[in-house]
């Protein structure tokens, strides 16, 4: 992969050992693969705090790490405009290894070795962006659910929403809103995905709303002549109410009362 200056690369491990070895194989390899170091982070979140103002060309990331993991890391990339190559690091987990090794992501096993490094670099002309189904399932069996945070671009920046804080989801045409107390967040998100991935986490109130079982606080039966919901759910921390239909209003207040 021929470049006229070397690669810019971000090192992403919680481990600064493992983070120092990774700069001193590139430095080792760097006649055949010119590259610089231009940032560390120690977990995901670090990571996507650096990439809101430092372009770069690959990101080398462990998959275990606190706060947020490789495979959840490499998701939030897709949603940038021109999001880096990514090669993963790992110790174990056999199985996410071969699960990125047929989507054409490539990977690196601990210890890494300065020639399997170098191989990995020269893939990633070739490498095919990875499948967000994939690493959301993926992730699921690395970290035992779904993700940790959402991400959404607003005035073309990421941010991030961690998904303990969203009371509930609500879609709208194409969009999916999240709410959190402070705030609404725009995603490019399915409702029935977030549904699937966050089932523990929050049920469905009507065709268009997931509520967080935690942010519920009651509900009241809607009048009459209300055509948009048979009830309304009320929420701890907003004023807001959300619609309920006839088919979930058993389901959720079952959720409450359990």
């Amino acid at each position: 992969m021929p470049h006229a200056e070397p690669l810019k690369i971000l090192v992403v491990d919680d481990e600064p050992l493992a983070r120092d070895r990774l700069r001193e194989l590139l430095v080792d390899i760097s006649i055949q693969f010119p590259s610089t170091v231009v940032g560390e982070a120690g977990n995901g979140v670090a990571a996507l705090e650096f990439l809101r103002d430092h372009a770069v060309d690959v990101v080398l990331a462990d998959i275990r790490m606190p706060c947020m993991d490789g495979i959840e890391l490499a998701g939030h990339l897709g949603a940038f405009p021109a999001p880096p190559a990514v090669i993963f690091t790992t110790a174990y987990d056999n199985y996410a290894v071969q699960a990125f090794d047929l989507n054409a992501v490539d990977y690196l096993l601990k210890p890494v070795r300065a020639q399997r490094l170098l191989v990995a670099l020269q893939k990633l002309q070739a490498a095919q962006p990875a499948d967000r189904e994939l690493l959301a399932s993926v992730g699921r069996a690395v970290r035992g659910g779904g993700r940790t945070h959402l991400s959404c671009l607003e005035r073309g920046r990421l941010l991030l929403v961690p998904v303990a804080e969203v009371l509930y989801f609500k879609a709208d045409l194409k969009y999916v809103t999240a709410r959190t107390v402070e705030r609404e967040y725009l995603l490019d998100e399915a409702l029935t995905h977030l549904e699937n991935e966050f089932a523990e986490r929050f049920i469905r109130l009507h065709r268009a709303v997931l509520v967080a079982r935690t942010a519920l606080a009651g509900f009241e039966k809607a009048a009459g002549d209300d055509a948009e919901a048979y009830g309304w759910a009320l929420l701890r921390g907003v004023p807001d109410k959300l619609p309920v239909s006839r088919r979930q209003w058993a389901p959720a207040r079952s959720a409450l009362t359990g």
